[in-house]
């Protein structure tokens, strides 16, 4: 798929519904959906503790609070790219605390022509991500057959009395003979011996 044909999800939290029919009227719906908006912190972070959202955009301040640590909390806890909007006074400060958690920050008022700059940022950002999360979960798809390799060693060791030498030798033969994975022979050991 293209990034051209990519879907983005999106969190808007303002207080303002002025703000939100303007930023979801510049939004195409075949590029950015499903469109979710709240009016305050508290409920963004019951909406997103149900939900993941590749976007979540903060129009602040918020009637509960200014939401600084809710960005930083949506950007290390659920992997999602934030863009905080604050008042032109307040940018430069705001932004020097959340920049290194990977936020973006605009100061108010903002432009269509920025927004969708913005967004541009916003994706090229994701990508990144899904990039990342693609890796890590590689990663630990590889650990996870590690521990099932070395627990069906071990029933070898245990059972067969091999040594681990030939415990190891033994289960990747197993799937070199058979064309199948060294995890399938260790599930299958496991399933024997346990």
């Amino acid at each position: 798929m293209s990034l051209k044909e990519r879907v983005y999800s999106i969190l808007i939290v303002s207080a303002t519904d002025s703000f939100t029919s303007a930023f979801t009227g510049i939004l195409p719906k075949t590029r950015y959906f499903p469109l979710h908006s709240v009016t305050s912190i508290s409920a963004a972070k019951k909406v997103l503790a149900e939900k993941t959202y590749d976007f979540v955009i903060i129009n602040a301040p918020l009637p509960d609070d200014m939401g600084t640590r809710f960005a930083i909390d949506a950007c290390t806890k659920k992997q999602t790219v934030v863009l905080l909007l604050v008042k032109n006074d307040l940018h430069e400060e705001i932004h020097d605390k959340v920049v290194e958690y990977g936020i973006f920050t605009l100061s108010k008022p903002v432009s269509k022509p920025t927004m969708l700059y913005a967004l541009s940022w916003l994706e090229s950002a994701r990508e990144r991500l899904k990039q990342f999360e693609k890796k890590s979960s590689s990663i630990e798809q590889k650990m996870a057959e590690i521990r099932l390799v070395n627990k069906a060693k071990w029933l070898l060791i245990n059972e067969l009395k091999f040594t681990e030498p030939e415990a190891h030798h033994y289960i990747e033969k197993q799937a070199m003979n058979r064309c199948i994975s060294k995890r399938i022979i260790a599930e299958e050991i496991i399933k024997t011996y346990s």
